[in-house]
């Protein structure tokens, strides 16, 4: 391994220890232990490890402009979280420079290069669908370049995180469908690589084990986070279509639960009452709906508000700072509306 290439992050993951852990060591900061300290140390010459100029001068040299990479500007979600993102940016003296993937590995690289070589101080992202390498990611971290993620988060990197707990929200949804009187719910899912749409499969099938309904794989299909309904629409038509077709419908976005509400118009289901639909995200047309829709708010501007805090701390702190990733977990709320009640018999 020549010189030039070796990082911090190189000689964290050859002792197996966090990179923050190898900064510290290097600063002698007496938090660690002596026998760590003599570790990163040794490696660290036998590597011939420098700090990266490069990245030293970025980091004292600001532009103070924060860029963001989003999935979709057009999502009501993300639209509120830029929102949330420009009110503290801007407060705090930063302008913002927003970029959209348009849910397209290959352009989300293009927009990472694009706003290093823009001179931006730090990036906030939310992975495309399609995302599942992060070299790009990678070595814009290793040059200095401080990034927060939010909602759609990559594990990968050692970052600090704005999420909700897509979990409990997921479960909730699905309890609010059993408490109407729902038993065979169906599942639109999203993207399968997306640790969201993991999370919210997991609440789902966590709330029906733990009411005592079996899990049917069946009921799940991945609809891949369509920015439109059609999608979402012809899945949920094969599924009322089955031999034993599903009463509810918990979807992982407001779109494809509008899809599904079309469909189980067209099959002659009264809604609401004999079919169930939840969405999430809570976008401006599900209070506009017929019926109008149960969904799961996220707070989108807090969590933009919150990623531009943790950027901002990073961005501004001393050299001999050190600032540990943090991940903040934000609450959701179960907003119930006319999509989701059964008429009793």
């Amino acid at each position: 391994m020549r010189s030039s290439q070796v990082t911090i992050k190189d000689i964290a993951r050859a002792l197996g220890i966090s990179p923050s852990t190898v900064s510290r060591a290097l600063k002698d900061h007496p938090d660690i232990s002596p026998e760590t300290k003599k570790a990163v140390t040794d490696l660290a010459d036998e590597l011939n490890y420098q700090p990266n100029s490069i990245a030293l001068s970025l980091r004292h040299s600001k532009s103070n402009t924060i860029g963001v990479i989003i999935p979709q500007i057009v999502h009501w979600f993300f639209s509120t979280v830029i929102s949330g993102i420009e009110d503290i940016a801007y407060s705090a003296g930063y302008s913002v420079i927003v970029a959209q993937s348009n849910e397209s590995y290959e352009k989300e690289v293009k927009d990472v290069k694009a706003l290093f070589n823009n001179r931006v101080d730090g990036i906030i992202i939310s992975m495309s669908k399609e995302t599942s390498k992060y070299d790009h990611f990678e070595s814009v971290y290793d040059r200095g370049v401080p990034m927060v993620f939010f909602d759609r988060v990559c594990d990968a990197l050692n970052t600090s995180k704005v999420v909700v707990d897509d979990h409990a929200a997921a479960y909730e949804a699905t309890q609010h469908l059993i408490d109407q009187g729902f038993t065979r719910i169906a599942h639109l899912a999203g993207a399968k690589n997306l640790k969201i749409s993991d999370e919210r499969l997991k609440g789902y099938r966590t709330a029906l084990e733990d009411h005592g309904l079996k899990f049917n794989p069946d009921y799940v299909v991945y609809e891949n986070l369509a920015d439109d309904e059609r999608p979402s629409r012809a899945l949920t038509t094969k599924l009322l279509g089955m031999s034993e077709p599903p009463d509810a419908v918990f979807a992982s976005n407001d779109t494809s639960a509008l899809g599904a509400m079309l469909a189980a118009r067209e099959h002659g289901l009264k809604l609401p009452g004999e079919f169930g639909i939840v969405g999430f995200s809570n976008w401006r047309f599900t209070a506009l709906t017929e019926p109008t829709m149960t969904t799961i708010d996220q707070p989108g501007f807090e969590m933009g508000q919150e990623a531009a805090r943790l950027l901002i701390k990073e961005i501004e702190a001393k050299e001999e700072d050190i600032i540990e990733p943090e991940t903040k977990v934000l609450k959701t709320k179960l907003i119930v509306r006319q999509s989701s009640r059964k008429l009793m018999n």
